[in-house]
């Protein structure tokens, strides 16, 4: 993936929501104020309906529930 300026990006997304698993590193998006801005988040948790993330693998109490889309989308009250 190219980021701005030709440099490459950091990251390497799973953009394929039905191959999901623990561990992959997925852009999500946030509703509210934050609408429109791309985050980088690890999954936690991978079910049917939801996801759980994390921006910091660090953090414990970093936790958010997502939607199970290719991009998932938290709400953002839940933004940790």
């Amino acid at each position: 993936m190219q980021g701005i300026e030709g440099e490459n990006c950091p990251f390497e997304f799973n953009f394929d929501e039905a191959t999901f698993k623990v561990g992959d590193t997925v852009s999500y998006r946030v509703t509210g104020s934050l609408a429109g801005f791309p985050f980088v988040g690890v999954l936690l948790e991978v079910h049917d309906d939801h996801v759980v993330l994390t921006s910091d693998v660090n953090d414990p109490d970093s936790r958010m529930r997502g939607t199970r889309e290719s991009r998932p989308i938290v709400a953002e009250a839940d933004v940790c």
